[in-house]
């Protein structure tokens, strides 16, 4: 596929670009548009027509660039050169925000993360995650900022196995898993960022027993990614629980805010200008910040809160199970029962739930075991191609009725025990 002609960029410009993930497209994009004063609306190319088209209309672009089109749209309204990014949040709950982030905050986030690795301006990167994602952008504003080599590939195990000058990379849970499953060695690269859910026990076992480097990261689109690496933040950084056991950030690489949204910008931040996560979590006597998971995850069963992330983290650990992702449904009884999705990893050899209970209670308090199983082909996620991302709990919570065939949701509902 042809590279698309860049157009004449001008100062304030918003650049909404869809184009192949492992295209060649995306670095001297970004370079034009670091150094003509432009900012880029970065778009996931399997994003349906008109999903992407009501993105470009609310965020206000004035320049298309596809495989299949450049385009024009209009004038800047403004020489807003501060911009350097507007970001498309994961929409896990609702309709996507999109975030504003400034050159400073890129190049801040980009700098710290580079003083936590230790890692110079020759040190190559590997990028296999979506650019339309903040994980996969910042991975290619190293190349802007910092000079470092960049590798763009689609994902795929043959694709790693190949990528043998690569020092770091960026992957989510799933594809660490795979990579781990099929006895790539990944010992060559010197740190495996690790983010967009959380990294099962199992998992950050079996990287280490193969000598892999895994660095769990937390953060949000907002916070320009992830900005406290296995719980530890980065330079510059600063995070408190609030009332509640809220997580707050503060820091050099917070969003400017939601694109001609100001009074979601004005909810997203305290008075004294920390940014509310949403997310729960504690500092340890360590200095080390632990996530539960989201606040509105928390299940409430028989007057104990339950975490799905440490339920999930348990179940991921069972030799019978793929994939996960665990809820709370409303119960007569227990005020709300917990209830694990699992993809088995052999179909016709599912788990049971009595197995998995017993599984769950020998790593967390019984009263943590689900109470009900599904087994599906698959989980409803963040992604468009299902694969990584976060899982949506908001589509777990409503599933009733119906097996899950591929995409189709929701799925039928066995027994409960």
């Amino acid at each position: 596929m042809a590279r698309p002609e860049l157009p004449p960029l001008r100062p304030g410009d918003l650049v909404a670009c869809s184009l192949p993930a492992a295209g060649d497209a995306w670095v001297p994009l970004l370079a034009t548009a670091w150094e003509t004063g432009a900012a880029v609306l970065p778009i996931d190319e399997r994003l349906p027509g008109t999903a992407a088209s009501q993105l470009i209309e609310r965020a206000h672009a004035t320049v298309v660039i596809a495989a299949d089109r450049t385009q024009r749209l209009a004038d800047p309204a403004e020489h807003d050169e501060d911009l350097l990014a507007v970001v498309a949040t994961s929409g896990s709950t609702g309709e996507p925000r999109l975030v504003e982030l400034t050159r400073d905050a890129v190049a801040a986030a980009v700098t710290a993360s580079a003083e936590m690795l230790g890692s110079a301006a020759a040190d190559p990167w590997l990028l296999c995650l979506p650019p339309a994602h903040i994980g996969g952008m910042l991975v290619l504003w190293r190349h802007i900022i910092l000079g470092a080599p960049v590798e763009l590939r689609a994902f795929s195990v043959d694709a790693m196995a190949g990528a043998t000058d690569a020092r770091f990379a960026s992957l989510v849970p799933t594809q660490l898993r795979r990579l781990l499953d099929a006895g790539i060695d990944l010992s060559r690269f010197r740190a495996i960022l690790v983010g967009g859910a959380g990294v099962p026990s199992d998992l950050a076992s079996a990287a280490a027993a193969h000598g892999v480097s895994v660095v769990t990261t937390y953060g949000l689109t907002e916070s320009c990614g992830g900005v406290v690496y296995s719980g530890r933040t980065l330079p510059g950084t600063s995070v408190r629980i609030a009332n509640g056991g809220e997580v707050q950030i503060a820091g050099p690489t917070l969003m400017r805010g939601y694109r001609s949204d100001p009074a979601a910008t004005a909810a997203a931040f305290t008075d004294d200008g920390w940014l509310r996560t949403r997310d729960a979590g504690a500092i340890g006597s360590d200095g080390v910040l632990t996530v539960h998971g989201r606040l509105d995850d928390a299940i409430l069963s028989g007057g104990e809160t339950v975490w799905p992330l440490a339920v999930e983290a348990a179940l991921a650990s069972h030799p019978q199970v793929a994939d996960v992702g665990v809820t709370g449904w409303d119960d007569d009884e227990w005020g709300q029962r917990v209830v694990a999705f699992v993809v088995p990893r052999d179909a016709a050899a599912a788990p049971t739930l009595a197995a998995l209970r017993e599984h769950v209670a020998r790593r967390l308090p019984r009263y943590m075991a689900p109470r009900e199983l599904l087994i599906t082909d698959m989980l409803p996620r963040t992604t468009h191609d299902g694969q990584g991302g976060k899982v949506r709990r908001d589509v777990l919570r409503r599933a009733t009725g119906g097996r899950s065939h591929g995409a189709h949701w929701p799925p039928e509902r066995p027994g409960s025990a």
